[in-house]
Formats: structure tokens, C-alpha cells, sequence
């Protein structure tokens, strides 16, 4: 049994991640915590799942706060406060789609043994059910967003400049808008109503979905626009001319400040040369695609900064969860100081294309096991998170992806990008 990908639980609500299973969890986790906090993203399927969790929980004598619908760095942020923390979300996943994601109090995501006890516990069915006199409390608290915007408020400076933020319907609406408020900024909302069917817009926070944004960017005068996901542990942005700033541009440019200029910061393995090459004297580690893993390693070599170019960037000096509010207040600070036009001129640029291709969960292992068998023909490779291969202007990475039916393609160079990933893709379809 694999219940974990990259990032938590996730699949179809009712079909892959069903109530029977939100109660196993609950039942599992229940066993060794006594205390549990959680939090849900608007998704139609959310409350639900939720309901299952904490039916599990305080089956198995957990006691329970309830603090409605957050975003996930909230979450994180409130566990400090209890043995763990549950977010019932699939982020950047579409509507249909929910998940389950935990923490510890730290504000780090259950790491590889805490998941692997969880899914033993539910694969053995050893659970274990209280006496009626000792099953949990339930009760809810309402100041959760309010102590995180406090904490963020408390690491960044006034800002006064407009900024358009689109919240894709999603729990950033709870929170991002009125953050920036009390920062001094003049916000303009897009899609700032929560709902669960994101009618807007898909809430993965890529350029193709982001034209509303680029667009009000330009016709408000604004100095930057901001994006979520559905769960706001993703942050995206456009600059002051309307042009979409790339996943590994914002990374270089957290690192760059978070850094500066030397220390040691770690990325996943679908990273640009573009971060390496912006901070020359910075010890760059790389580590498997997810940011439990991008914590993880974080936390164990003590690194300043960490982030992944779809969206998630640490902070391990306020938390070891991806904290897209954060970054949107740490952004709007810096753009009051430079453009973000001029920050993303300086850094070095490589063409880079990025595309999937469906491939069942359930063939997945086969399929990357005949890729890598083709792939070790053309280069130096590292198979730390799927196969990548370096060549000599460049490098290219296929792996599956932990929370979609997909096989993710990856290619960077100096020069023909488009032959190299063709090259890539053509393996990858000859396998399917």
C-alpha cells in the first residue's frame, strides 16, 4: 500500500480518496496523538472528508479544534499548538480532486517514517478504539488566521503600492488580501469569493491560467500581481509589465535575498541552472520533486532557504512549511525596493520546456524502469527523484509525478532545448 505521494494523500474525492479511508487516517493518527488541529480548503468534497477525519480521531481518543477554512501555512502555523496538525486539501489539484496533508508541530510535514507508520497502521487495520468515557473532545477556534497574519506582519516592513492578487477562489481569500491591507498596500481582489468549484480559473497558479491577472497587472498600474493555489502553500507572480515570472525565476530571487550570496539552500531536482549560477558562492543540495522532501532536507542540513519552481518556497527561520502568504509579503517588500522587472533582468536565462504526458498510477514503475534503462545511454545520470541526465549544455528530467496520473518532462539548455526535450518525450511515449 502507497496511501503518501509527494505532497500528502490525494486523488478523485469518492473514488481514490474516499470517507472509509479519511476515517482509517484519522483512526491511524488518533493512535499516537492526543491532540490534533484542523483545517480545510473550500472544496466541495473537503468538509466531508473532514467530518471522516475527526470521527477517526476522537474514536481513538484524539481530542480536536476545528478552525474551518484555512490555507495550509495557517495550518502549519496553528499546529505549533497541538500534537499535529491535519489540512484536508489538493492544493493545486482541480475541484474534483481532495487530499489529506499533516503536520507536525514544527510546521514540517509528516516525514517518510511518520507516513510509512501511518499507512502500517491502516494496511494492518491496528486501530484502536477508546471506552466511551475517553473518546476526544471536538471544539473550534476562530483565531488561527488572525495569529498567522500577526506572525507574518511581525517579519516584513510597511509597503504602499498597488498589488492585484488572485486568490483563484481558494483559501488565500481568507487571508493574502487583508495581509497586504495591513501592510499599507492598496489591494485589488480577482476571484476573492471562496468557491469550491474554482469557477475562475484552474487553481494550479501557471501562466496559462494566470492571463486575468497578467491583464489586470497592466490595466491597474499595479507594481506586482500576486497568485495562489488552491490551498495558498503556492505563490506565483506577475511583474509590473503583465509578464508571468517563472517558477525558477522566483526561486533565484528568494534565494538571492534569503541567502545573500552565499549559504546553502536547497532545491529540487527539476530545478533551472539559472539558481546555481545566480549564487555562485551558495551551497546549492538537490532533492527529490515535493516540498516534504525540500523540508526534509531543509531541516538536516540546516539550509537558509528552500523552494521548488512550481510555486513553494521555505522560510526555516519562521517555518519548515511552504508559506505562500509569507512570500507574498516578503515579494511586495523587495518590489518596493527594485521592480521585479529589473530583479528577473539580471538573472541568467536558459530556454527550458516543461510538459507531462497521462500515464497510470499503476504502470508507473514500469514505465520509468524502461526509461531509465534508455535514458543511462545518453549521460551522467542521477536517479534521485525519477532519471535525470546531464549533458553537455544541458540536462534533462523524466519522472512520475507523485500527485497526478502523469510521467513529467523536463528539459534545459544553453542551446536546443526543443530537440532535447523531443528527444525526451519520444523515449517516454515508446515506453507507455
Amino acid at each position: 500500500m502507497k496511501l503518501f505521494g509527494s505532497s500528502g494523500i490525494r486523488g478523485l474525492a469518492n473514488k481514490e480518496i474516499t470517507v472509509d479511508l479519511a476515517l482509517n487516517v484519522g483512526l491511524a493518527l488518533g493512535r499516537s496523538h492526543k491532540s490534533a488541529v484542523i483545517g480545510r480548503d473550500p472544496r466541495v468534497s473537503s468538509e466531508m472528508i473532514e467530518c471522516a477525519l475527526v470521527s477517526g480521531l476522537v474514536s481513538a481518543g484524539c481530542d480536536v479544534v476545528k478552525i474551518g477554512v484555512v490555507t495550509t501555512p495557517t495550518l502549519a502555523y496553528a499546529a505549533r499548538k497541538y500534537d499535529c496538525g491535519v489540512m484536508i486539501t489538493a492544493s493545486h489539484n482541480p475541484a474534483q480532486y481532495v487530499g489529506i496533508k499533516l503536520w507536525n508541530p514544527d510546521g514540517m510535514a509528516f516525514d517518510s517514517a511518520q507516513q510509512e507508520e501511518i499507512e502500517r497502521i491502516i494496511e494492518q487495520q491496528d486501530f484502536v478504539a477508546v471506552p466511551w468515557n475517553e473518546i476526544g473532545d471536538i471544539t473550534s477556534d476562530s483565531s488561527a488566521i488572525k495569529d498567522h497574519a500577526e506572525l507574518i506582519l511581525s517579519n516584513v516592513k510597511p509597503v504602499r503600492m498597488r498589488v492585484v492578487v488572485d486568490c483563484g477562489c481558494a483559501a488565500g481569500s481568507t487571508i493574502t488580501p487583508f495581509l497586504l491591507r495591513e501592510m499599507g498596500c492598496e489591494v485589488i481582489t480577482l476571484n476573492a469569493q471562496l468557491d469550491g468549484h474554482f469557477p475562475a480559473r484552474n487553481p494550479e497558479p501557471t501562466e496559462e491560467n494566470l492571463w486575468m491577472l497578467k491583464k489586470a497587472v497592466k490595466e491597474f498600474g499595479a507594481r506586482v500581481g500576486i497568485a495562489h493555489d488552491g490551498d495558498a502553500d503556492r505563490m506565483m507572480a506577475v511583474d509590473e509589465n503583465g509578464e508571468f515570472v517563472s517558477g525558477d525565476e522566483m526561486l533565484a530571487i528568494f534565494a538571492l535575498r534569503e541567502c545573500k550570496d552565499s549559504g546553502k539552500l536547497v532545491v529540487p531536482v527539476d530545478t533551472s541552472m539559472m539558481v546555481a549560477d545566480s549564487l555562485p558562492l551558495s551551497e546549492v543540495v538537490y532533492t527529490r520533486v515535493g516540498d516534504v522532501y525540500v523540508a526534509e532536507e531543509l531541516k538536516k542540513v540546516g539550509a537558509t532557504f528552500g523552494g521548488e519552481p512550481s510555486g513553494s518556497w521555505i522560510f526555516p527561520r519562521v517555518s519548515y512549511c511552504p508559506d505562500g502568504i509569507l512570500a507574498a509579503a516578503l515579494l511586495v517588500e523587495m518590489v518596493q525596493e527594485t521592480s521585479l522587472a529589473k530583479m528577473r533582468d539580471v538573472l541568467p536565462k536558459y530556454p527550458t520546456k516543461r510538459g507531462t504526458l497521462p500515464c497510470d498510477n499503476m504502470e508507473k514503475e514500469r514505465v520509468m524502469q524502461a526509461i531509465a534503462i534508455r535514458m543511462k545511454q545518453m549521460g551522467k545520470v542521477t536517479d534521485i527523484d525519477g532519471v535525470r541526465v546531464e549533458m553537455k549544455d544541458g540536462w534533462v528530467l523524466i519522472r512520475p509525478s507523485g500527485t497526478e496520473p502523469k510521467i513529467r518532462i523536463t528539459a534545459e539548455s544553453r542551446e536546443n532545448v526543443e530537440e532535447l526535450y523531443a528527444m525526451a518525450e519520444k523515449i517516454v511515449k515508446e515506453n507507455l
